[in-house]
């Protein structure tokens, strides 16, 4: 267990920003940082930073929270996983208290898995600098490709023994378990095993044998996986071996050389695609950095939106064969589809990153990127007119061919501009391709694509909310009211206001309360409960803490261990940021709250009764259309009670009642 002092620390330490800033690209705006959701696919930023307050929220989809629990989110970690993330980040020492035998056995899987990859890592790469094996064969080979020992060192390059059993039997003897062994794919499970008994080091061997190891890892910097490359020249065998899908590696999902590429994206505001591991490596030994590689497998979605974290601009450099320009054509329209402004380059002579990069200087191969880059509309429709050598029919196909990658572009003024650039081209009316374009941008709606992203809600307000119509319509009574209530004493508990008030003897005087005790005890008089059980859930837990004579603030709540509280707090105080800057945004400036506390507090306490006492009048109305006939008249005694509350509330509220 963390104790509470550090868990204070590192939530002190960990801006919001900084944590965020390390996974997508934040632009200022105003007091805040606006940037794409990580958690979401849009193409409009709608995921905002409020430093001041220290939280994130999406207007998208929804998603809010702390700077934990973006690392909980976007790492999939628990909350003291992403404590421990967050200290290692900070160099905060994180000193835990003993766990028993049993915990142990309970900790996180997933924290296993990653352990036993940093192992693997560190023995591979040990391998290869300190033992003959792989100075002879490893390390010689990454020299003999040109990569100097800084760049190996780097991205922690290492080698696999030809020995069967290497891995497997140093990770066990240190006292790794061979079943993590397999769950991450490091090792095999043979035949022999039984199933159903405990998997022990003879039932495995090494999924990696005398090949180099190109470590692979997350956004964060974790290892997740390993690719694996083969040094001699059997056909028979696989060129490359990846590691397997587990539970901490999806390779649809994950770009290798990500981890060491982001700040360099955000700063240059592009992304360099290659396809494999040495591409990537060679770009940052000519001293190119933003770059990433699909580890050789087709381009997918994910990926992208990876990407797109950081930057809206990619530049795809592929092979200059045959193979390498089809694959380019295919990333380039999912790109499009997902909103990113392309480029492309292609390498001489069957060239790829890494081959080129040989070839010439750092600086000269910095110039032919510059010189070589060109928009994918150019490259597309130059490249597909070649094919048509005055072929009317051929030409027809690859108009159409161009129309469809425009039509994949969500951005209307993107694909207004390209229409007329690609109509100039091809010596077309622009109305002729823009007619093409909407056909299919019709067509591909009435098939039910592009469908908006729904809200995610939380689970727990999920269930707090579903059930019956009656139960819904309760909840819908003076909800606003007490969620203002609740943003009232979160923000301002402690301030004292002037309420006047009657003594025994009908004797006004004014009284000094603050605003939450004012609020409570206007409350508990009238035996009022929150309808909105996270309201009632919130208000509890403030109760609970003045009895500990504490005074719980915002901050208490957006850091609350139950996700329902800190959620509704986060969502509380981005509603009311959100809205200051829409009025700001029009020249309205708002006034400082606190100067009109009293009044405020007062309006939304009186609103609250009134639309109770309305509840109750109604159902006092329904009961009356079924009740017998002897009990009317108490019935009728208590709705003119009611009524004439009512009649003093809204005078209080500075209502006219019409009759």
């Amino acid at each position: 267990m963390i104790p509470k002092e550090t868990i204070d620390k590192i939530i002190d330490a960990a801006r919001v920003e900084e944590v965020v800033g390390d996974f997508i690209t934040l632009k200022k705006r105003g007091a805040n940082y606006l940037g794409l959701c990580p958690f979401h696919g849009e193409k409009t930023p709608s995921f905002t930073v409020s430093p001041a307050k220290g939280i994130y929220k999406c207007f998208g989809c929804g998603k809010a929270g702390t700077s934990v629990n973006f690392i909980m989110d976007s790492q999939q970690l628990s909350y003291p996983e992403a404590l421990k993330w967050l200290a290692k980040k900070y160099n905060i020492e994180v000193v835990e208290r003993e766990i028993s035998p049993e915990e142990k056995a309970l900790q996180n899987e997933k924290e296993s898995l990653y352990i036993v990859m940093q192992y693997a890592q560190r023995y591979f790469t040990h391998n290869l600098h300190n033992s003959d094996e792989g100075k002879s064969v490893g390390l010689s080979y990454f020299i003999e490709r040109g990569f100097r020992h800084d760049i190996i060192e780097k991205f922690q390059l290492g080698y696999s023994f030809e020995e069967r059993r290497a891995l497997s039997h140093d990770a066990v003897k240190n006292g790794y378990k061979a079943e993590y062994l397999v769950k991450t794919g490091l090792s095999i499970l043979s035949n022999q095993h039984v199933e159903g008994n405990p998997i022990t080091e003879q039932d495995i061997f090494d999924r990696y044998t005398s090949r180099v190891m190109f470590p692979i890892h997350d956004v964060g910097g974790r290892v997740i996986g390993f690719g694996g490359r083969i040094l001699g020249s059997d056909k028979k065998l696989a060129k490359y071996i990846n590691s397997p899908q587990t539970d901490i590696y999806d390779k649809s999902k994950v770009l290798y050389g990500l981890w060491f590429a982001k700040k360099a994206i955000q700063e240059k505001d592009n992304c360099y695609l290659v396809e494999g591991y040495t591409d990537v490596i060679s770009m940052h030994q000519s001293g190119i950095e933003n770059v990433v590689a699909s580890s050789g497998t087709s381009l997918t979605v994910e990926q992208i939106k990876a990407i797109h974290r950081f930057t809206n601009n990619i530049t795809v450099l592929y092979d200059g064969d045959s193979a390498g320009e089809k694959a380019s054509v295919r990333a380039i329209d999912l790109l499009l589809e997902e909103g990113m402004n392309v480029k492309v380059l292609m390498f001489p002579d069957n060239d790829d990153p890494d081959s080129f990069s040989k070839k010439v200087t750092a600086d000269e191969f910095k110039t032919y990127i510059e010189n070589n880059t060109q928009d994918f509309l150019a490259y597309k429709t130059r490249s597909l007119f070649n094919e048509t050598k005055n072929d009317p029919i051929k030409k027809a196909t690859v108009i159409k061919d161009i129309v469809q990658s425009i039509s994949l572009i969500p951005d209307a003024i993107i694909r207004s501009v390209y229409i007329k650039e690609c109509a100039s081209i091809m010596e077309l009316q622009e109305n002729v391709l823009q007619m093409e374009v909407t056909k299919l941008r019709r067509n591909k709606a009435s098939k039910g694509e592009n469908k908006p992203v729904q809200p995610e809600v939380n689970e727990a307000l999920t269930e707090a909310l579903t059930g019956t119509e009656e139960k819904q319509e309760n909840l819908i009574v003076a909800e606003s009211e007490e969620k203002e209530l609740l943003r009232l004493i979160l923000n301002y508990g402690n301030v004292i206001i002037e309420i006047e008030a009657e003594n025994e003897d009908k004797e006004h005087h004014d009284f000094e309360l603050s605003v939450s005790e004012y609020v409570l005890f206007e409350l508990m008089r009238d035996g009022i409960d929150f309808l909105n059980p996270i309201h009632q859930m919130v208000l509890d837990e403030y109760m609970h803490q003045l009895q500990e004579n504490k005074l719980p603030d915002f901050n208490y709540f957006k850091n609350h261990l139950n996700p329902a509280i800190s959620t509704f707090a986060i969502d509380l105080a981005s509603a009311t940021e959100e809205l200051s800057e829409k009025w700001n945004a029009f020249g309205v400036l708002v006034e400082r709250e606190i100067y009109h506390l009293k009044k405020a507090t007062q309006h939304t306490i009186y609103s609250l009764k009134e639309k109770r006492l309305s509840k109750m009048i109604h159902d006092m109305q329904e009961e009356l259309k079924t009740a017998p006939g002897e009990t009317h008249e108490e019935i009728l005694k208590d709705i003119l009670r009611l009524t004439q509350i009512k009649m003093q509330v809204n005078k209080l509220l500075g209502r006219i009642v019409v009759k």
